[in-house]
């Protein structure tokens, strides 16, 4: 992983949890290149763990094949919710956690 070619090493992004892509705003350029242009996916994989989704990538430099990052997406269900979860230097860090039931009960008033 290469912190020369992001403007900001693991950018909080708040919920924005991606399973694939790149975060391409983040991207400077090519360190060893010094070209600023599309990123290669490659080395994908997919895991099932104790009921947890684990998706893995590189991002590397379509010009030169640099290792710019590597990403790693997470999802699963914790009682009545989904949580995802990214972690990767080009594409930043987020969490979110998402209701499975038609009403959030997050999101429900106490009545009296």
């Amino acid at each position: 992983m290469c912190g020369d070619c992001v403007e900001k090493e693991y950018p909080n992004r708040g919920n924005t949890c991606l399973e694939n892509g790149s975060f391409l705003l983040n991207f400077t350029g090519c360190a060893v290149c010094s070209k600023r242009d599309f990123m290669l996916i490659t080395n994908k994989s997919f895991k099932e763990e104790d009921g947890e989704e684990i998706v893995t990538y590189d991002h590397l430099c379509k010009n030169c094949h640099h290792v710019v990052a590597r990403h790693e997406y997470t999802f699963s269900i914790m009682d009545e919710f989904q949580e995802y979860t990214m972690l990767c230097l080009l594409c930043g860090k987020a969490e979110d956690t998402i209701s499975i039931l038609p009403d959030d009960p997050r999101q429900m008033t106490l009545l009296f």
